[in-house]
């Protein structure tokens, strides 16, 4: 009777995380989380794959972690611990980031296909045959997944079936992920466009050319699209009509995505350079120099920002001012976009590493005269994730003594992220 008064308590608290299901965090691409964020670079955790986590970026939600390796791997791990929880095998390397939506992880892989994975098992749902590559990240919305591929074309697939709806055929490789507003998707192309396209039925809006290839991902607020491209400039465009507000010229390419909050931009750049600009004129507020290029995507979140660059490091930034809060060196470069959720930032790096940095944000617990019985049945399953799995948390590594895909892991999984 005690445990059926408590649990419910739990429930409540968690629902009102701020989770970070998919690229850039929602469907606009913001790249803001509402969530707490770690001030020190405290590790929570780090798990090692079998090879590189260059560009795919951790998706959390619902206590779990989830994301692709150089490995041709999908894992999903534990948001508070990092233990292991199930992985899926693709026929190739996967830098596409994953998208969680209705208990459904959705992927692509450079073994040209777009998966759909069932969240709790890492059990294959669909999986969708396109001609080329798969670098770009799904965006899930109206149960429709939108995604790009190198063989040139966006595609609008069923969320549950996987079944075609349209697709739209570019000039070139779709690298940039699709962003969702007021029913448009908004992409860019390496044939040098920024296309809008009607989600329903795939026709063209209108499209606006730069000067090279835009590998780099929208992000829309305020009736206005922000992207970069490899023509070294970031641009601002009106939504609707794709007419330029502005552009801001930096001395490199711009595959990082932009991220907005608070009337401000974003964005790293190939010059070395993370910069904050004015989301109405572009004009420069800040700019921070890193020691090499920056082509991870900021994310934003307790007025810091969080960014890997190609010097090895993690940084966090003052939003306002750009000021250094803390760095964290890692073994090899960070492409992977770092994602904030529950007082956590995630992020990947090319040394084969998934970090996690923080403190998990736990729930104040309703006071209860608990006897022995309840305080053990909550304590043992928490005790037993954290000890039971050989890797390493906090710099310490433990034996794993049960399979890996045991069909208890995911309610572990609840109940340590508790």
């Amino acid at each position: 009777m005690l445990f059926s008064v408590f649990a419910p308590k739990v429930k409540a608290q968690q629902s009102a995380v701020d989770w970070w299901p998919t690229f850039r965090h929602d469907l606009t691409h913001t790249g803001y989380s509402t969530s707490t964020a770690p001030l020190t670079n405290q590790l929570l955790w780090n798990y090692t794959t079998s090879n590189s986590v260059a560009y795919s970026s951790p998706a959390v939600f619902g206590g779990g972690v989830y994301v692709g390796s150089y490995d041709h791997y999908v894992y999903a791990l534990n948001a508070a611990t990092g233990a292991y929880i199930w992985s899926y095998k693709t026929g190739n390397i996967v830098d596409s980031s994953p998208a969680v939506a209705n208990d459904i992880v959705y992927v692509g892989s450079e073994d040209h296909y777009v998966y759909a994975l069932n969240t709790t098992t890492g059990t294959k749902i669909w999986n969708y045959g396109t001609g080329d590559e798969v670098e770009s990240s799904p965006a899930v919305a109206n149960d429709v997944v939108y995604v790009g591929s190198d063989d040139d074309n966006v595609y609008a697939l069923n969320a549950t079936t996987g079944n075609k709806i349209w697709k739209y055929g570019t000039g070139n490789a779709v690298v940039s992920s699709p962003a969702v507003a007021n029913g448009v998707i908004y992409v860019g192309s390496e044939d040098d466009y920024i296309y809008a396209l009607n989600a329903t039925s795939g026709s063209k809006i209108w499209n606006y050319e730069t000067s090279d290839p835009v590998d780099s991902s929208p992000a829309v607020a305020n009736d206005v699209v922000y992207i970069g491209s490899n023509d070294d400039n970031v641009y601002a465009l009106n939504a609707t009509t794709g007419n330029k507000i502005w552009n801001f010229g930096t001395g490199g390419p711009v595959d990082s995505c932009p991220a907005v909050a608070n009337g401000v931009i974003y964005v790293g750049s190939t010059d070395d350079y993370v910069y904050a600009l004015n989301a109405t004129s572009g004009s420069k507020i800040w700019s921070y120099p890193t020691g090499n290029e920056v082509e991870s995507s900021p994310a934003v979140a307790n007025d810091v920002v969080y960014v890997g660059s190609d010097d090895n490091n993690v940084y966090a930034l003052n939003a306002t001012t750009g000021g250094t809060e803390w760095t964290y060196g890692t073994g090899d470069h960070v492409d992977s976009s770092p994602a904030v959720a529950n007082g956590v930032v995630y992020v990947g790096s090319a040394d084969d590493m998934i970090y996690a940095f923080g403190a998990i944000t736990v729930p104040e617990f309703p006071k209860l005269a608990l006897d022995f019985s309840l305080v053990a049945f909550m304590a043992c399953p928490a005790f037993v994730l954290i000890v039971a799995k050989k890797k390493r948390i906090n710099g310490k590594f433990y034996k794993d003594s049960y399979p890996r895909n045991h069909q208890n892991a995911w309610i572990y999984a609840d109940v340590a992220s508790e």
